[in-house]
């Protein structure tokens, strides 16, 4: 272990994972949200904003530095009789969950820097230049980097295999912000506001843990890297077993439940205008309001991340593996050849089989980059949605927000692991 293993890669990833992709979009998600309001009322939106000519715009692109230099120059007001510390904090405890749960999302599989890598059943492996005390090992150990030095997690800030577990801890953190900043405020409609907000956002994890429960069975693994590679196998020899395939009906109890604890349109009655002026926000400007703010947004790049990954195959392309594109599963060897071949044996298959070669060929360079294309491009259409849903559905009643999560969705949970597990039972 050396100075770059240790410390340079990890702080280059969470540099280029959670400041240059989830707060960059974040904040860009700020533009577009008011850019799609504008389309849908038939307006031009912000677009008044320009730098050092007045004809370059960039269709209101300029406003995200005009909005940040506006709330840095406010003036930062703490109300009289506020608890001036948890007041800062709050801001601080709605930021941080949705930032630090990006730790476990996987951009791309193991970067394979081996000999070789190639798909069987569904799933890469790596071959490595000398496989050494790794030739009679079960074909399973070439996918662990405990056992193979050529796997490297690049594209992953930490690889947690309990990572599913990671997400409910840290997701369950962020009632506190919204809490902290309801009580701190001194401001009965900061505090109606955070009462609603923690409540709701306590009822509603419990129906998406219940709805990921399907999907732990399923695939047999807390490891949200694996639970990706999984998806990759075909079903019936030529469909792709991503989440929302077999897990349709978890997928909407899934997506549902997150929208509702991001406390976005339609489930914003935490901060609804004509009831609690802002909610827990009332008491809040300048930059401890854009933090929160901010951290709004940053939790829909997460939900469009957890969602693409869980349940759209993450960061797999259909039909694409490490050699290229393999459009039925009878060009890579079988799923009973894997339990069954040892490391040296499988690669033996591979080189000397011409029947596994791949439909269509690719460099292993190009693999990655569409892999990690494939991933964005799922993110930034799951953003697109949840952006979408504030303009065509109407904000709930705060008794509907409670009906529809314990009387609706936590049932209906119940009710898809009940028959997921009675098919995994009976097939």
């Amino acid at each position: 272990m050396n100075f770059i293993d240790v410390a340079l890669i990890p702080l280059l990833k969470i540099g280029v994972i959670v400041f240059g992709f989830a707060m960059l979009i974040g904040s860009m998600l700020t533009l577009a949200e008011r850019k799609q309001s504008a389309y849908i009322q038939r307006r031009k939106g912000p677009n008044r904003a320009y730098l050092f000519r007045k004809d370059l715009r960039l269709n209101g692109l300029f406003h995200l530095i005009a909005d940040g230099l506006k709330m840095l120059l406010k003036e930062d007001f703490v109300p009289h009789g506020a608890n001036r510390k948890l007041h800062l904090l709050a801001p601080m405890l709605g930021l941080m969950p949705a930032m630090v749960i990006f730790a476990i999302v996987p951009f791309m599989d193991y970067a394979c820097t081996g000999a070789m890598a190639a798909p069987i059943a569904g799933k890469d492996y790596c071959f490595p230049e000398e496989l050494g005390a790794l030739a009679n090992a079960p074909l399973a150990e070439l996918s662990n980097p405990l056992f193979n030095a050529d796997l490297n997690h690049w594209f992953q800030v930490a690889n947690i295999h309990s990572g599913l577990l990671y997400i409910f801890a840290v997701t369950g953190l962020a009632v506190y912000g919204s809490a902290i900043a309801g009580w701190a405020s001194n401001s009965k409609f900061s505090l109606l506001g955070g009462l609603r907000a923690s409540a709701q956002m306590i009822s509603y994890e419990v129906s998406m843990g219940l709805s990921l429960a399907g999907i732990l069975m399923i695939y047999g693994t807390l490891d949200v890297n694996e639970l990706v590679r999984e998806q990759g196998e075909l079903l019936f020899g030529f469909l792709p077993q991503w989440g929302i395939v077999l897990q349709p009906l978890a997928f909407f109890l899934f997506l549902t439940a997150s929208i509702a604890e991001s406390k976005r349109a339609p489930f914003d009655m935490p901060e609804a205008e004509s009831e609690l002026v802002a909610g827990y926000f009332t008491e809040y400007s300048a930059m401890k309001f854009a933090v929160f703010s901010l951290g709004e947004f940053v939790t829909v790049v997460f939900i469009a991340a957890i969602v693409s990954t869980l349940f759209l195959g993450g960061w797999q392309v259909p039909w694409l593996y490490a050699d290229g594109f393999h459009f039925t599963a009878a060009s890579m060897p079988s799923a009973v050849a894997a339990q069954q071949l040892t490391v040296e044996a499988a690669q033996s298959a591979l080189t000397a089989n011409t029947n596994f070669a791949p439909d269509i060929a690719l460099p292993y360079w190009l693999v990655v980059a569409l892999r990690i294309g494939g991933f964005v491009t799922k993110v930034l259409l799951m953003c697109f949605l949840q952006l979408q849903f504030r303009w065509t559905v109407p904000r709930f009643r705060y008794d509907q927000i409670m009906h529809l999560g314990w009387k609706i969705l936590l049932p209906l949970s119940i009710a898809n692991l009940l028959i997921t597990a009675l098919v995994i039972l009976l097939v």
